[in-house]
């Protein structure tokens, strides 16, 4: 039942779900203390009220936008606290001292002060929030951009503010329970004195000086940096704070191509979310803004994404568009008509050209180019024969269950248990590693479920492994491994590319700059760190994988095998070359669960019972005599192109060629007269965008 209540208000833990209804039951207990009347009972009543309140705040609830939804919003909260210590007052026939009337004044005043405390801050915040905010480009050298103020008046302002009301009820209680009415009065003092003090130190933040420059200088500025900059190539991502996984996964690459790069955001979520980079990043969320920033020199614009917004930088007839995408895989989404808004579509090898040929959504063949995939060059080649110094390992690698109810989208409720109960008991034995999709069971309790069951499951056979006299480790080895490990993660740690967590987007503009040395650095020291993390537990040992480390890149790297869903996870793990197989959950059949799912033709397929694993446990073992060898070398290729040249080549070559197009178009428009247009002339609506129904993909 708690469970189902976490899921439905959708909140972190049931400490939080606690704290909402702790807080909640409190005010009914205040207006009976306040009847009663009982000062301490309305004491003990109030503090659970305050600590519940501000254990959500910490946390970041989503319960307290609930709360406000429902019209028990923040202000809320206080104001009927306080009504209701007035009610107790006036029942412990108070209401003829004057404290009581100190107290009414009190609270109305106080409250009258959080309108210019709120407009305060709301200006600053507002004044303080650039109209393009930048990393890795020089802003401050051509920009006056002021520190922020202290993080201590404008973090959580309006909490911070409403709780200087506590010296007031404190003092009043205490008033309530000793018939003293000087702690009342200095209460009262400390809450309107302290609450004036909040407003007045808002005040000289407004001051100009204090302020960076407004909207028309900031884009002159951006718009001189990128004539001196040049960019050749921009990377345009729009979409939510969760999706910015899918510029994330081009960012090595744009680190890496030939041509001048420049990443492109549209939503201040996503740049707080975006992983370190060395590219210069400019995210400008108003349309109007973009269409003034000259972009003029850029010839090809590259969109792992369809969304809406894309259509303000689509109209700029000067580059040329590519819809490179976000993965590669059967689903519909990878065919999505949308597409057809692009001058060229980036597709991974043949199979892209043929699943849009097979869709028949409106895409030429003649405008597809196979490139490959460069995110996948981490992966390593499965090696000749089983490994020599360890046994095998598997990698169980499910999806998470989706949106809907379809029995196909994950294995994880109806063979996840199946499946690894099998594989922790193959003879001869093999390794175990469980990474399971970070959004596994926010949405069905039965994959949480399954979930959990599989990291006992496993826990529990590593634990008897360990006690297992046909295993021996080496402790002293994996104690130096861990004491290593250690080491790099404070060095990581103390070479930190974060910026400072006291800076707004202001100053984060001006200083955010990534040292391309720690940079590299760090990179080496990930590395580093991936490798001893295989060290620091026997070779034998049964894991389940959790957190950012390692990546699943690594886990593909130290199996010889892996089971999966259908995502994009399969169409990567091909790349290795290594045995894999995927479960028909759905129970489609084998023939028409490889005709709907290219990824799965050179697979060993299981159904529910997973009994088809031994088929991929003798691959394991003996890659002489695996039946689908030759299939797996046939689909790579099919898949995700030849190996020579190298993906990144040809993404280049794909680049360079786009670029003297779109070049060549610039020349022959200027030689024609034409009038090319102006990106200062009619700048789009914002609210021109397309359909909300148009999604990410």
């Amino acid at each position: 039942m708690i469970s189902t209540a976490i899921r439905v208000a959708r909140v972190g833990s049931a400490a939080e779900l606690a704290a909402a209804v702790l807080m909640m039951l409190g005010y009914p207990g205040l207006m009976a203390a306040a009847l009663v009347p009982s000062a301490p009972a309305f004491a003990a009543a109030a503090a659970v009220t305050y600590l519940a309140d501000l254990y959500l705040h910490r946390k970041g609830s989503r319960l307290i936008g609930l709360l406000s939804k429902v019209r028990a919003g923040l202000s809320t909260r206080f104001l009927v606290r306080e009504l209701l210590l007035i009610l107790l007052l006036a029942r412990l026939d108070l209401s003829q001292e004057p404290v009581f009337y100190a107290a009414i004044a009190c609270f109305t005043v106080f409250f009258g002060l959080q309108a210019p405390h709120g407009a305060l801050a709301t200006l600053i915040g507002k004044r303080r929030q650039m109209p393009v905010v930048t990393r890795n480009v020089d802003m401050a050298s051509r920009l006056r951009i002021p520190d922020a103020p202290p993080r201590l008046l404008l973090r959580g302002a309006t909490v911070k503010m409403l709780h200087l009301d506590l010296a007031a009820v404190v003092g009043l209680l205490v008033c309530a329970l000793t018939d003293s009415v000087r702690p009342g009065y200095v209460g009262i003092a400390v809450t309107l004195g302290l609450g004036a003090l909040y407003v007045l130190a808002l005040v000289p933040h407004l001051r100009g000086r204090r302020l960076p420059p407004r909207a028309p200088k900031v884009l002159a500025a951006v718009s001189a940096w990128l004539r001196e900059y040049r960019p050749e190539t921009v990377l345009y991502f729009s979409g939510s704070d969760d999706s910015a996984y899918q510029v994330n996964m081009w960012l090595e690459t744009m680190e890496q191509m030939e041509a001048r790069p420049l990443i492109l955001l549209r939503e201040r979520t996503v740049l707080e979310k975006m992983a370190p980079t060395s590219v210069p990043v400019i995210c400008v969320p108003g349309g109007i803004h973009l269409m003034n920033l000259d972009l003029s020199m850029v010839r090809v614009a590259l969109y792992c994404a369809n969304v809406g917004k894309n259509i303000h930088l689509l109209r700029v007839p000067t580059m040329k568009h590519v819809f490179i995408g976000h993965g590669d895989s059967d689903k519909a989404a990878s065919v999505n008509p949308f597409t057809k808004a692009y001058d060229e579509v980036w597709v991974a090898g043949r199979a892209g050209r043929d699943r849009y040929a097979i869709a028949d959504v409106g895409i030429r063949d003649e405008d597809v180019v196979e490139v490959g995939r460069p995110q996948l060059a981490p992966i390593a080649a499965a090696q000749d024969g089983p490994p020599q110094d360890r046994i095998p390992t598997v990698l169980y690698a499910p999806t998470w269950e989706g949106w809907d109810d379809n029995p196909g989208n994950t294995s994880l409720i109806l063979a996840g248990e199946n499946i690894v109960t099998r594989l922790l008991a193959a003879e001869p034995p093999v390794r175990v590693l469980y990474k399971h999709h970070p959004f596994t069971g926010n949405r069905s309790a039965k994959a949480a479920t399954a979930h959990r069951r599989i990291t006992a499951l496993i826990k529990k056979a590593a634990a008897q492994r360990a006690a297992d006299p046909r295993f021996t480790a080496d402790p002293a080895a994996q104690a130096k491994a861990k004491a290593e490990l250690t080491r790099l993660k404070a060095r990581l740690d103390g070479l930190s590319l974060a910026f400072d967590e006291r800076a707004d987007e202001a100053v984060t503009s001006r200083d955010g700059i990534v040292d391309v040395r720690k940079h590299e650095e760090a990179a080496r020291l990930r590395a580093e760190w991936n490798e001893t993390y295989w060290r620091s537990f026997p070779s034998f040992e049964h894991r389940v994988i959790t957190g950012a480390g390692p990546r699943l890149y690594d886990c593909f790297n130290a199996s010889e095998a892996m089971v999966s869903d259908i995502s994009s996870v399969v169409s990567d793990f091909i790349a290795s070359g290594k045995p894999y197989a995927v479960t028909d959950s759905a129970e489609l059949g084998a023939e028409e669960f490889r005709r709907q799912n290219t990824a799965v033709r050179a697979a060993v397929l299981l159904s529910n019972s997973a009994v088809e694993l031994d088929q991929l446990l003798d691959a394991v073992r003996d890659p002489g005599a695996d039946p689908l060898a030759k299939d797996r070398k046939e689909l790579k290729e099919y898949l995700l192109g030849p190996d020579q040249p190298t993906s990144l080549e040809r993404f280049d070559t794909a680049l360079t060629d786009l670029a003297l197009k779109a070049e060549a178009r610039n020349v022959g428009q200027e030689s024609h007269g034409a009038v090319t247009m102006d990106p200062l002339d009619g700048p789009p609506d914002d609210e021109a965008e397309l359909p909300k129904g148009v999604t990410a993909v």
